[in-house]
């Protein structure tokens, strides 16, 4: 075996592999550059939905909740909660924290007024309809 494998025939397998997947590396490139725009959710982006980016950034929601798969796992994954509860859900979960309930992890209250929670309901509505590629895996996160 050691006589037919020569230094040639190992520096062509390396310079070979090393092009295939360089080659490899650009096409995937492309077909990212390509898909990618066909996937932008820039259109839906708002002045409201950008004050409820910041009320979710100034509250520190990414602190115990995920968004899309990112951030804390303390609390349940946002990304799809406009789809599964709705947004009167949402804004009447958000005033009537903490429950109280016994033995539950709660969330604070954050004293939002009414224009502020349709701020927040209009950026999970934005995160809601961005293209995840099906992420999360299941429907409650």
């Amino acid at each position: 075996m050691s006589a037919s494998f020569t230094k040639s025939t190992a520096r062509n397998i390396f310079y070979g592999g090393a092009v295939f997947f360089f080659l490899l590396f650009l096409a995937l490139t492309v077909d990212t550059v390509q898909t990618l725009p066909k996937r932008d959710n820039r259109a839906n982006l708002t002045e409201q939905v950008a004050r409820g980016k910041k009320l979710w950034e100034v509250n520190n929601c990414i602190g115990c909740h995920t968004l899309l798969g990112e951030g804390a796992y303390f609390a349940p994954e946002l990304g799809n909660v406009y789809q599964r509860r709705g947004p009167e859900f949402i804004k009447a979960w958000i005033k009537a924290q903490p429950t109280g309930a016994p033995g539950r992890r709660q969330m604070p209250n954050f004293h939002l007024n009414d224009a502020e929670l349709d701020d927040l309901v209009a950026f999970l509505k934005y995160a809601s309809e961005i293209d995840t590629n099906k992420w999360p895996p299941n429907i409650e996160g």
